[in-house]
């Protein structure tokens, strides 16, 4: 598989308050990412399939620790036959053993959130579903690893005792030994790059709840400078994003 060169511009700053320095992922945040599910995306199998609308759902959800799997549950008993294709299915268990971790269980080969495309409701996830007819945030209903892709928040605490987090896009290696078998990925490809606004006016919500209404605020000023660099999805082979 061919690679552009992955250079990206990052933006950092100490916290004003903790003793922690930021960095963020400046191209990405500064792109016209968006989620294209439903609207052409390959999904993640080993060959494109569109027709399937799975997204990145194929796998399941991983519960990222017993808080995470606590609300999703709670959630999920809010929802109905009416906005969850799958409900009669989960019973009382939406999740199974994993090694070490916990994920969402799978129906038919996907997440059983996972709403099909001859589901009367339309394809997609029931939980986002649920949300948005509760009129509550997607974000707060949905397991953390769900809300948050693309975005992914590392952090790492020196022997002193500062700590560095990075909020950067979430690239194949992230998925593990099975991400370079995708037969795509949305933050390789210009296909995904169509929004009309940056990541980071568009993930607002979610980059709020990530890192702060303040560390946002600040990383907005920053960003509003003009882009020097142009996300590598839309420099490989001097290739450009597709018309709307």
């Amino acid at each position: 598989m061919t690679r552009s060169l992955d250079a990206h511009d990052f933006i950092s700053f100490r916290d004003p308050d903790e003793d922690r320095t930021w960095f963020f992922d400046a191209t990405f945040l500064r792109s016209s990412w968006t989620c294209i599910f439903g609207r052409g995306c390959l999904g993640i199998y080993t060959t494109p399939t569109p027709e399937m609308s799975q997204g990145c759902c194929s796998m399941g959800a991983w519960f990222t620790d017993d808080e995470d799997l606590a609300k999703v549950e709670a959630h999920a008993a809010r929802l109905t036959d009416e906005n969850w294709q799958f409900r009669k299915k989960a019973g009382e268990k939406i999740w199974r053993q994993r090694g070490e971790d916990r994920t969402s269980r799978l129906v038919q080969d996907a997440c059983i959130f996972l709403n099909r495309p001859d589901f009367a409701a339309g394809a997609g996830c029931a939980l986002h579903l649920g949300a948005l007819q509760a009129g509550e945030r997607p974000l707060d209903w949905k397991p953390n690893v769900c809300w948050q892709l693309p975005l992914r928040l590392e952090e790492d605490t020196d022997d002193s005792g500062h700590v560095t987090s990075v909020l950067r896009e979430w690239k194949r290696r992230d998925w593990g030994d099975g991400g370079d078998e995708f037969a795509w990925w949305c933050t390789d490809s210009p296909l995904a790059f169509i929004g009309g606004d940056p990541v980071y006016r568009t993930l607002q919500q979610e980059i709020v709840e990530m890192v702060g209404q303040k560390i946002y605020g600040i990383l907005v000023d920053r960003l509003e400078a003009p882009q020097p660099l142009p996300h590598p999805a839309l420099r490989q082979n001097g290739s450009r994003p597709p018309r709307r």
